[in-house]
């Protein structure tokens, strides 16, 4: 039995957006700094850490 894009998990926005930029600069298409064709990774890694730390505090605000 194959597997499908949704019985794996899928591939975020993020990565698609990484790849298509990634791609459109090799080929020249955007003339961007390599810190904007990248973002997606940092926005997401950025969030990720916003998320941790906001159930951390949450947590050790609420701890009895």
């Amino acid at each position: 039995m194959s597997k499908t894009i949704a019985a794996t998990g899928g591939t975020s926005l993020g990565t698609l957006l990484t790849v298509v930029f990634i791609i459109l600069k090799l080929t020249n298409v955007i003339n961007w700094s390599w810190w904007w064709v990248l973002s997606p990774i940092w926005i997401s890694f950025s969030l990720s850490i916003l998320i941790i730390i906001g159930i951390i505090w949450f947590i050790h605000r609420f701890q009895k």
